[in-house]
């Protein structure tokens, strides 16, 4: 189960990344405004706000990334705990979209599908 909850983490991760590249390179191209369904000036309004937001998915990336490296290569402890801080951020942060903008439940439960199956996951393969 650990080696299934790394795996899914490591799908938590890259889609962040990919979130990262939406919020802090692509946002004002029309692909990205379809996307989070805002409008040409909406997305100029708020660039400066989605730089810095696709930076926090990033991090969060980096840090679950950073985990799993730990983990695999036997530093089970320190790597299970920033496994679980990366994918947990992420997982609260999705939750703090859907109880904020309930209209927005879709995306929330897009990003917190994957951190939330990896948090199970490694949990049960480190009980186990």
């Amino acid at each position: 189960m650990l080696t299934a909850g790394l795996i899914v983490a490591a799908l938590a991760a890259l889609l962040h990344v990919y979130i990262f590249v939406m919020e802090s390179l692509t946002w004002t191209s029309p692909r990205t405004r379809a996307a989070f369904g805002i409008t040409e000036a909406e997305a100029e309004a708020t660039r400066e706000l989605a730089f810095n937001q696709g930076f926090y998915n990033l991090f969060l990336a980096i840090v679950a990334g950073a985990g799993i490296a730990l983990t695999v290569s036997g530093h089970t402890g320190v790597g299970a705990a920033l496994v679980f801080a990366g994918v947990g951020s992420m997982l609260a942060a999705a939750t703090v979209l859907l109880l904020s903008s309930p209209d927005k439940a879709r995306a929330a439960i897009a990003q917190g599908a994957l951190p939330l199956v990896a948090v199970v996951l490694v949990v049960v393969g480190l009980l186990g």
